[in-house]
């Protein structure tokens, strides 16, 4: 019989980034709770709930009158005591050519400057209480400390807020970005610092992992976030470390307290090659591939894989440049015989997975061939959970 024709793909080696996909969450870049810092009766609500607003905008109106009222008592005060002080400067003037000639005591003369310090001191103390009761008068006009999204009004007009407490008003989140906080075991970063500092994997780049944020659908954002950190410590309940993205929301797309995940490489192996996931066989006992050798029989070789990418295995030991991979025609396989290898189209459908047949050795299982992803190694075990 002719040899039997099989699907391989020829091995080519680069530089293939390692996808990780972890679970996270979006929040808010910045949240501010606007609060009544005076107390009064509400007026006003001058602000329409779930829109945009600005910085230093006016979102609710206290009635004023108690804070003007005091405003014009302390105005009152600090001209009473301008009026003291030219009074005691006045005095402590007369009283110098008088001291000079003798004409009063020394104590007399003393006296007169103290009343003169002492009135401008009460200048001064009266200038602060004016102030204090101008910015009791401007609390009582409640405005937005930063800029964002508010949400609805806590009150209503005609409460009375701020009596013995900040009285909570409103909250203001800040979307443009948003932070997407999402965690890592902490073997896997371990293992992944391990490979970067004995050279076996490179950094994916210098200003930081680009993230990509994957929506409940399976969609993916359109625009990317970039990794801001990844903490310090490592939570002693879960074993793992959180780190932090940054993602654009120009459009308010995404909303705070949304479950995504969060897809990003966090490093590029050298010299890596990426193999369809139908072309490895998983088992217990390790990761194997069926290499087509040149006289056409296919062999089994052992394989170290390191992730995945776009659905495929990335591989980072086992393979040589120019080796022939089966992808398909399992089935077709007859104990030792040899086989007619042809380009393998990604199109065509395949009969069988890499374990339908019984190639030769102990890893070949069509059970393990039927789960490629069920074990997946290194920084790609979040990926394809």
């Amino acid at each position: 019989m002719p040899p039997a024709e099989v699907g391989v793909v020829t091995v080519t080696l680069g530089d293939v980034g390692l996808i990780t996909e972890l679970p996270g969450r979006l929040e808010a870049s910045r949240v501010a709770q606007v609060r009544a810092r005076v107390a009064g009766i509400l007026q006003k609500r001058l602000f329409t709930e779930g829109s945009e607003v600005k910085a230093g905008q006016a979102l609710f109106a206290i009635d004023a009158s108690p804070y003007e009222a005091t405003a014009a008592s302390a105005q009152a005060s600090v001209a009473k005591a301008e009026a003291n002080l030219t009074q005691a400067s006045a005095q402590a003037e007369r009283f110098k050519p008088l001291i000079e000639a003798k004409a009063i005591s020394q104590q007399e003369f003393i006296n007169a400057q103290a009343a003169q310090k002492q009135a401008e001191a009460d200048v001064a103390v009266a200038r602060a209480a004016l102030q204090t009761a101008r910015i009791n008068l401007g609390y009582a006009r409640i405005t937005a400390p930063i800029s964002g999204r508010i949400g609805r009004a806590l009150v209503t007009e005609g409460a009375l807020v701020g009596q013995g407490e900040a009285t909570q008003l409103a909250v203001i989140q800040q979307t443009n970005p948003l932070y997407l906080n999402f965690t890592q075991s902490a073997a896997e970063v371990m293992k992944l610092r391990q490979a970067l500092d004995a050279g076996q994997l490179k950094r994916a780049g210098s200003q930081g992992a680009s993230v990509r944020v994957v929506l409940e659908d399976g969609s993916e954002y359109a625009l990317p976030g970039k990794l801001l950190f990844s903490d310090l410590t490592v939570d002693a309940t879960s074993g793992q470390i959180t780190l932090r993205a940054e993602v654009p929301n120009p459009t308010g797309a995404l909303l705070p307290g949304l479950f995504v995940r969060a897809r990003l490489e966090q490093a590029q192996a050298s010299n890596a090659i990426t193999l369809p996931q139908q072309a490895v066989t998983r088992s217990p006992q390790g990761d194997t591939v069926l290499v087509v050798g040149a006289d056409g029989k296919a062999v089994p070789r052992p394989i170290t894989i390191g992730g995945q990418q776009n659905g495929k295995w990335v591989v980072l030991s086992g393979l040589q440049a120019g080796e022939q991979v089966m992808v398909d025609g399992f089935q077709k396989l007859r104990g030792g015989a040899p086989v007619k290898p042809v380009p393998w189209q990604p199109g065509a459908a395949t009969a069988a997975g890499p374990g339908a047949g019984q190639p030769p050795g102990p890893a070949a299982s069509a059970d393990s061939a039927s789960k490629p992803a069920s074990s997946p190694a290194g920084t790609a075990s979040s990926a394809t959970q």
